[in-house]
């Protein structure tokens, strides 16, 4: 029995709201909703009803905005119910952009890049900092930095992400090769060959490599002409036209080419007479 007096925690009671008075999220930051999913939640709902309200904000006499359950609004219209149970919640558009995102953004199904368009907005629209988003969204801040990298990424392989030809983790790897072209390059040859994550990362650590090399070939510096003389002497000496390599550094390499076996062990030859 309940005192005079004493409070009780009662949970917020739902509206049936016709479905006629209530209009799409302006701001939903999901792009796209799956037909036959849809086509299996309308089923659901046309046999069990809707479980979880829909969350909805007043917009006008007789009008109201979908801050949260748009999916089971769209299913439940297909399942040609006239009203829907509500939950109607005071809501300025900042406010409702917010829990918008958030609310999408805590679902497993959302694609890797709605993820990243929703983390971007609510940095941008809602003026969250990323330590603040992390607290309100409940993900570390490098979990959502590595999302937002995502939108950096060509329009195509972008588009890949959402279609899921490619992985998070394949798209995290082609993130790192600096030129946009290059990794256009290379998803294209993720998906021809159906590479692994661990092989598209190998193939990115290898452009890596082969273009800090072009860049230490970029600093090379003219050929000394202190070290002409020597050059042709080893020229003379090996019977080969001699790579004599130096960079800005003083720092470099000697390379004695052959064409064949035979021409190899010549070389080596030569260098056996100099050690005995």
């Amino acid at each position: 029995m309940i005192e005079e007096g004493e409070t009780v925690n009662t949970l917020p009671v739902s509206n049936e709201v016709p479905i006629e008075e209530i209009e799409a999220n302006p701001y939903q930051p999901r792009i796209n909703f799956d037909e036959e999913a849809l086509k299996d939640l309308a089923a659901s709902i046309k046999e069990l009803g809707i479980i979880q309200p829909i969350t909805l904000r007043k917009s006008g006499e007789h009008k109201y905005q979908i801050i949260a359950g748009e999916r089971r609004f769209r299913a439940a219209k297909l399942a040609g119910l006239k009203t829907v149970p509500c939950f109607i919640r005071e809501a300025g558009d900042e406010t409702m952009l917010e829990m918008a995102l958030v609310e999408n953004i805590q679902r497993e199904d959302l694609d890797a890049i709605e993820v990243a368009l929703s983390y971007q907005r609510l940095i941008d629209e809602c003026k969250l900092t990323q330590e603040l988003l992390s607290d309100k969204v409940g993900k570390k801040r490098s979990t959502i930095s590595n999302y937002l990298r995502l939108l950096r990424l060509p329009a195509v392989i972008q588009k890949a992400i959402r279609d899921q030809e490619i992985s998070m983790g394949h798209a995290r790897a082609l993130i790192n090769i600096p030129d946009p072209e290059t990794q256009v390059m290379v998803y294209r040859q993720v998906v021809k060959y159906d590479f692994s994550v661990r092989k598209t990362e190998e193939i990115v650590r290898k452009i890596a490599a082969d273009g800090e090399e072009m860049k230490q070939q970029k600093k090379a510096v003219p050929f000394p002409v202190e070290y002409g003389e020597l050059k042709k002497h080893l020229n003379k000496y090996f019977n080969t036209n001699i790579g004599f390599k130096i960079n800005e550094f003083c720092k470099g390499k000697i390379e004695i080419p052959f064409s064949d076996s035979k021409e190899l062990e010549r070389i080596i030859g030569i260098f056996d007479k100099l050690n005995s």
